[in-house]
């Protein structure tokens, strides 16, 4: 199977957490979900950690996420491998 050129997000990027983006993903119900797509295992397992930790949430008015350009782009494809060519 080979993999596309870029990746599709079902939902909303809302943010990024190390090498993993956080992704906001409506459900048929109405509600949302959070799902991340990380770079590595142990981008992963790093994420993982975090959030296995207290959380805690704050709301301050002052600061408008859109503002944030890191927040707004789309991480790039990783490169293909060089084709393997005989000699």
């Amino acid at each position: 199977m080979t993999e596309p050129d870029t990746i599709e997000y079902k939902g909303k990027i809302i943010g990024k957490i190390g090498s993993c983006i956080l992704i906001s993903v409506p459900t048929p119900d109405g509600k949302e979900h959070l799902e991340a797509t990380c770079k590595s295992k142990e981008a992963r397992e790093h994420l993982a950690a975090i959030l296995e930790q207290e959380s805690i949430l704050r709301v301050n008015p002052k600061v408008i996420l859109e503002d944030i350009p890191e927040l707004l782009v789309k991480p790039e494809p990783e490169p293909a491998p060089e084709p393997v060519t005989k000699s």
